[in-house]
C-alpha cells in the first residue's frame, strides 16, 4: 500500500472520530492540536488497526504524535 493512501485513510477516520475538516488535516497535524485526549487516541489507534487489518507495536504507539507519525507506524506495521 502507497503512502499517500495510507495518509488519506488516516485523514479520513481521524476526520471522522476528531469531528475535523479533513481539508485542513495533513502528515504535520498534531493529535494534540485536534483536541485529542488519551482516550482518543486509544480509539484512533482501534480505528487504524481495524482499517488496515495490523496491530501496532507499542513502541510505535508511544511515538505517535502527528497524522505522519501514525502513517510511519501503519506503514511499519505493514511492511510497506
Amino acid at each position: 500500500m502507497e503512502r499517500s493512501d495510507i495518509l488519506a485513510k488516516v485523514v479520513s477516520l481521524a476526520a471522522d472520530e476528531l469531528e475535523a475538516d479533513a481539508a485542513g488535516l495533513d502528515e504535520s497535524t498534531e493529535f494534540k492540536s485536534l483536541g485529542a485526549d488519551s482516550f482518543d487516541l486509544l480509539e484512533l489507534v482501534t480505528a487504524f488497526e481495524d482499517e488496515f487489518g495490523s496491530t501496532l507495536d507499542d513502541d510505535s504507539l508511544q511515538k505517535i504524535q502527528t497524522l505522519g507519525d501514525a502513517v510511519d507506524a501503519i506503514a511499519s506495521a505493514l511492511g510497506a
